[in-house]
């Protein structure tokens, strides 16, 4: 058998096991704690960031959602680059492995950076949030897409896969619960009454915290899945496999569509609270909550996929996350359990979509593989996530951009066509991007039974060559 030629210099006991061998819980858990630290960041990217430009560091909303439009499509763009790299890593600490050690540090002070309120005129803190966030980003990305593509190399069984993607996403919004529930408490506890400060501090805590969970990635898992020996390094080839791969190409759109939803959502959420509601109170219970039902959605998907197939699952939560979010629209501002029962709902019903998608990317790898008779795992994973990135951004600005097309006035009491726009981003606007999320599954091919054929040849070719 072929033995494990990615996970040298840090010693596991089973590294002379054969690359068949599957993965153990202290691994599994081990592996999604990384989506903690990552999570730290992200959720308050989602839920905080928008509106930290907007009322803390005074930025116009329409200046800041094309600020984030474009540093997000100049991130985007560098997820392929950065999955080409990390395929073709070559250390004694494997292939993916080496980012989470050496990139955590640069992260966490890039985020103190971007959430660090420069004595500067509001030009130069428009420029400033250009350049801090970008950079942010790129230090993101050079941890983000080899973590992703470790999940398609530590097991090659779908099922097992599946499991280990939601221990991922469970720790994900582990963290994002604890961003949601805790982060305005930690900014005016650690401010003592300014808010900038508060912030810095803040973001400096997730970024020990972050470092930490990274490290730890690191040193417990092992990457058993190698792409062909014979595989030649042409990134050309790579692209060309992917833009061929049907199944990964549904996933593109879908995850773009999907990104919409998620974001605007969290995005709009503090917004409507404090603006639509009046109870900016709230803010910590609707979100912590939310990111709790996220997390038991997560934590349901491996029952959930061994009697329903991925395909019909996913369509068919996407369908209910539509439906629900549109329920929301109707319900008056005295109505609060309602809005809360609901969101609940939504977050119930999302938290599968994660593992689901990050399972089916790995799945992708698998059919090209299949195909093509070779593997790049990180540059299928980069490319789909530079579609949820491209999905963020386009959510992000719309939302900056409704409010400033509203009438939007940060920190003062909005108009009746500023809190409609307000409603709309949580409700009717994220639903029907949902339930085209639902259509565009039809179009996804590989079912229950072409995956296990896949899989199968697979499995005969390696045995074959080992």
């Amino acid at each position: 058998m072929q033995r494990d030629q990615e996970s040298g210099g840090i010693a596991h006991p089973a590294d002379k096991a054969p690359s068949s061998t599957e993965p153990r819980l202290g691994e599994k858990v081990g592996y999604g704690v990384g989506d903690f630290g990552f999570n730290l960041y992200w959720a308050n990217i989602s839920a905080f960031l928008l509106i930290f430009y907007t009322d803390v560091m005074g930025l116009a909303a329409a200046a800041v959602g094309t600020m984030m439009l474009v540093t997000k499509i100049v991130d985007a763009v560098t997820d392929p680059l950065m999955g080409a790299l990390a395929d073709r890593t070559r250390s004694r600490f494997g292939r993916f492995r080496p980012y989470l050690l050496y990139g955590a540090l640069p992260l966490a002070f890039t985020g103190v950076l971007t959430w660090t309120v420069p004595d500067l005129g509001d030009g130069g803190k428009l420029v400033w949030a250009y350049a801090t966030f970008t950079l942010m980003m790129l230090a993101y990305t050079v941890l983000s897409i080899p973590y992703s593509a470790l999940s398609g190399v530590i097991t090659a069984d779908s099922q097992q896969r599946t499991q280990l993607i939601s221990f991922r996403f469970i720790a994900a919004f582990a963290g994002t619960m604890a961003v949601n529930w805790l982060t305005l408490d930690l900014v005016r506890w650690l401010g003592r009454g300014d808010e900038a400060l508060g912030w810095q501090l803040t973001l400096s805590l997730y970024g020990v915290i972050a470092t930490a969970a990274f490290v730890t990635v690191a040193l417990t898992t092992r990457e058993r899945v190698a792409p062909p020996a014979q595989q030649a390094s042409n990134v050309r080839q790579d692209v060309v496999d992917l833009l061929h791969n049907r199944p990964w190409m549904v996933l593109f759109a879908l995850a773009l569509i999907i990104m919409v939803t998620i974001v605007m959502r969290g995005g709009s959420l503090a917004y409507y609270l404090k603006y639509h509601l009046g109870r900016p109170d709230l803010t910590g219970l609707f979100l912590g909550t939310y990111a709790l039902a996220l997390a038991i959605g997560a934590g349901l998907t491996p029952l959930m996929t061994r009697y329903v197939d991925k395909r019909r699952l996913m369509a068919g939560l996407m369908a209910g996350v539509g439906i629900a979010s549109c329920a929301m629209f109707f319900i008056p501002p005295g109505s609060v359990w309602w809005m809360f029962a609901l969101n609940l709902l939504v977050g119930l019903m999302l938290g599968p979509k994660s593992p689901l998608a990050f399972s089916m990317y790995a799945d992708c790898a698998d059919y090209t593989e299949w195909k093509t008779g070779r593997r790049a795992t990180a540059m299928t994973f980069a490319a789909a996530t530079f579609s949820q990135k491209l999905g963020g951004a386009l959510a992000s600005a719309t939302i900056a951009w409704i409010l400033a097309g509203m009438g939007y006035v940060a920190n003062a009491s909005q108009s009746d066509a500023s809190r409609l726009g307000i409603v709309l981003l949580l409700t009717v606007i994220p639903g029907g991007v949902a339930l085209l999320a639902a259509w565009v599954m039809r179009f996804y091919p590989l079912d229950g039974a072409t995956l296990a054929q896949v899989q199968a040849d697979l499995r005969a070719r390696r045995e074959a060559t080992a």
